[in-house]
C-alpha cells in the first residue's frame, strides 16, 4: 500500500487522481513506456545509459538548463474539486464492494482527499498519522507475517541445511492430460522446461495437448503473451503413448485418477524406463505415497508434488515427503518449485497431506449444521463475507461431488471418529446432480455457470437428516454470523494443530502459507493458526469443548489445543514458529 514516503501526495499530481488511486490500491505495476506516457518518470532509457543519463539530467536541472518543479506542487494533472469528490466517491463504492473486511484501502482514499482538499503539506502530515495508526492494525500484523511466512517456506531444517545444491531438471514427464496434468505441463513449459505429456491412447493425449494449447493461448488474448512466445513455448511439449522417450527425464510426475492400484503399476513401470537419479513424483492429493510405491525399489526417490487446481494458476505447491524420501530430492523439487514460480511448501506423509487434511472438516462441519438446520445458503453467504472466495458448498459445487465424495471417503476410513458422515451429497448424486458440471448441485447454474440457490433442495436435506438420525435444531436456523463463522472454522483449526503437533507441517507459519494459497484462506487474517491465536487458545477449546457435548466427536478438542487452553499459552506465537 503507498501509503508512506509522500506517495498518496506526489502521486496523484504526477498521473492524475484516477490513476493514482487505481494504482495505488490495485498496486498493478506500471511498464516503463507506460509510465513516461503518464508523466510518472521523466525519461526511459537502456540499462547501460541509465547512470550516464540520470547524472546529465541531475547536472542540467543545476546549471538550470532543465526546469525543476517539486512534484508535490505540480497541479496541472489534478481534476476540480467537485470533479475529484466524485471520483473519491466512486473509489470508496468499489472498495467497499470488493474488500468489506479492510479499512487501509479506505485510509489511503480519505488521505489523497485530504491532500487535494487541504494542501500538499497538510497531506504529508495525514499520510504520516494514518501510517502509524494502520501500523498497529490487526491487518497490518497479519500481512507482515504473511510476508515473512510465505519467505520462510523453502527453509526446512535438516534439508536445506545440509549444503546440498540443487540437480538441474533438464526434462520432465507428466503422466495423464487431464485437467491436472495439462495445467502441470502449462506451468512447465511456461518456464522453459521440455515436457513431454504421456497418455494411454491418441484421444487422450491430443485432448491433452489441446488443453495446455487453450491455457497459453488464453494468455495471448489477455496481451501476457506475443503469438511468436506461444508457439516456441508449445514446441517444448510433446506427446507420447509410451516410455520409450522416458530414458532421459530428469522427473516425472505422475498425475493421473485417484486409484491405489493404477499409481503402484504406473511407478512400478516408471522405475524400469526412467534413469536411476530421475525423480518419481505423484500429484495424488489423498494417497499415502507408501502405498504407492510400494511395488518399487524407488522409496528414496519417490515424492508428492500436490499442486492446486489449475495447476497453472494456483500458486501453491505441497511438495510430499515420505521417511524414505531423499534430502536431494527434496532439494530438487524445492529449485522446480520456485522456478516455476509456485511457494512450496514441505509436508510430511499422511491422509490428506497439510491442505486437504486441515480443511476436510470445513466442507463436514456445514453439512453437520445444514442437517441440523441451519440455512446452507446463509452458511455460504457469512463465509464469503469471512473473506473466502466462496462458502463450502459453493466450493463443492466447482470441485465436483464425485471428487468431494472421493476425497471424503479417504477421511471417514482414516479418522472416523471425528468425521460427520452425512448423506446429503450421495443422496443428491443419485439424483444425476453432480455440481457445476451438471448445472445442478446444491445451486442451480444457467449458461454462464452463475449460481442461485435451488428450492428443491429442502427434500434431500430431509432425507439425509432421516438417514443421520438428527433431529431439526430450530435455534441453528437463526445462528448468528459469529457463531457460523466459528463452527465452521475452529474444527478447521482442531485439525491443523493435530498436522502441527504431528510434525507433519515443520513450522506453522507453513500451515498459515498453505491455507491462504491452497483454501483462500484471507491474508489480512494472517493465516488459520495466525487468525486462530488472535482469538485464543482457551476460548477456541472452550467453544469446541461445548459444542461436542451437543454434537458429538466431530467437535472434540485435540490433546495438543488441550493443553494449549491449560496453559492459557497461544497455539504457535511463543513457539517462534
Amino acid at each position: 500500500m503507498y501509503l508512506i514516503g509522500s506517495g498518496t501526495q506526489r502521486l496523484p499530481r504526477l498521473v492524475g487522481i484516477s490513476k493514482a488511486l487505481e494504482m495505488m490500491l490495485t498496486s498493478k505495476p506500471v511498464k516503463g513506456e507506460e509510465a513516461h506516457a503518464l508523466g510518472l518518470v521523466d525519461a526511459v532509457v537502456s540499462p547501460n545509459e541509465l547512470v550516464s543519463t540520470a547524472r546529465q539530467w541531475a547536472l542540467d536541472i543545476l546549471e538550470r538548463r532543465r526546469p525543476w518543479v517539486a512534484s508535490l506542487y505540480k497541479t496541472e494533472k489534478l481534476d476540480s474539486l467537485g470533479e475529484a469528490r466524485e471520483i473519491f466517491k466512486f473509489a470508496r463504492e468499489q472498495v467497499r464492494k470488493r474488500a468489506p473486511n479492510l479499512t487501509h484501502p479506505i485510509v489511503c482514499i480519505d488521505v489523497v482527499e485530504h491532500g487535494i482538499v487541504s494542501g500538499p503539506r497538510d497531506g504529508l502530515y495525514k499520510e504520516l498519522e494514518s501510517f502509524h495508526e494502520l501500523l498497529h492494525s490487526d491487518t497490518c500484523k497479519s500481512l507482515i507475517h504473511v510476508f515473512f511466512a510465505q519467505r520462510g517456506t523453502t527453509k526446512v531444517p535438516g534439508i536445506t541445511d545440509l549444503g546440498l545444491v540443487p540437480r538441474r531438471v533438464k526434462k520432465v514427464a507428466v503422466l495423464g492430460g487431464g485437467l491436472m496434468g495439462s495445467g502441470i505441463a502449462t506451468a512447465l513449459v511456461l518456464s522453459n522446461y521440455p515436457v513431454i505429456l504421456k497418455e494411454v491412447n491418441n484421444q487422450f493425449l491430443q485432448a491433452g495437448i489441446g488443453r495446455v494449447r487453450a491455457n497459453l493461448q488464453s494468455r495471448v488474448k489477455k496481451g501476457r503473451m506475443t503469438q511468436e512466445k506461444f508457439e516456441k513455448t508449445m514446441s517444448l511439449l510433446k506427446g507420447a503413448l509410451d516410455y520409450e522417450s522416458f530414458k532421459d527425464v530428469d522427473m516425472v510426475i505422475e498425475a493421473v485418477i485417484e486409484n491405489v492400484s493404477l499409481k503402484q503399476q504406473i511407478f512400478s513401470d516408471l522405475e524400469k524406463y526412467c534413469p536411476p537419479h530421475c525423480i518419481l513424483a505423484s500429484n495424488t492429493s489423498t494417497i499415502d505415497l507408501n502405498l504407492i510405491g510400494k511395488q518399487t525399489k524407488s522409496q528414496d526417490r519417490i515424492i508428492g508434488a500436490h499442486f492446486f487446481s489449475p495447476a497453472h494458476v494456483m500458486p501453491l505447491l505441497e511438495i510430499v515427503r515420505t521417511k524414505q524420501t531423499s534430502p536431494q530430492v527434496i532439494v530438487d523439487l524445492l529449485d522446480v518449485g520456485k522456478k516455476i514460480r509456485k511457494t512450496p511448501v514441505v509436508v510430511g506423509n499422511c491422509t490428506g497431506f497439510a491442505v486437504n487434511r486441515m480443511f476436510f472438516p470445513y466442507t463436514q462441519a456445514a453439512l453437520l449444521l445444514v442437517e441440523h438446520g441451519a440455512d446452507l445458503y446463509q452458511i455460504d453467504k457469512v463465509i464469503t463475507k469471512f473473506g473466502m472466495p466462496m462458502g463450502p458448498f459453493r466450493l463443492v459445487d466447482l470441485v465436483g461431488f464425485g471428487v468431494a465424495i472421493a476425497t471424503g471417503t479417504q477421511f471417514v476410513v482414516n479418522f472416523p471418529e471425528r468425521t460427520y458422515k452425512s448423506m446429503l451429497i450421495p443422496l443428491m448424486q443419485e439424483d444425476k446432480r453432480a455440481g457445476e458440471t451438471t448445472r445442478k448441485g446444491f445451486y442451480l447454474y444457467d449458461d454462464r455457470r452463475k449460481a442461485k440457490p435451488d428450492p428443491e433442495l429442502r427434500k434431500y436435506i430431509e432425507k439425509a437428516r432421516n438417514i443421520s438420525g438428527v433431529a431439526n435444531d430450530p435455534k441453528l436456523a437463526k445462528l448468528p454470523e459469529k457463531d457460523i463463522v466459528e463452527m465452521i472454522f475452529f474444527p478447521v483449526v482442531n485439525e491443523a494443530c493435530r498436522v502441527f503437533a504431528e510434525g507433519i507441517a515443520v513450522k506453522a507459519a507453513d500451515l498459515d502459507i498453505s491455507s491462504l494459497m491452497g483454501m483462500g484462506f484471507p491474508p489480512y487474517r494472517g493465516g488459520i493458526m495466525f487468525w486462530a491465536d488472535s482469538l485464543g487458545s482457551k476460548y477456541i477449546y472452550s467453544r469446541l469443548e461445548e459444542w461436542s457435548k451437543t454434537y458429538g466427536g466431530f467437535f472434540k478438542p485435540c490433546a495438543f489445543l488441550a493443553e494449549r487452553a491449560a496453559k492459557g499459552a497461544p497455539l504457535v506465537r511463543d513457539l517462534n514458529l
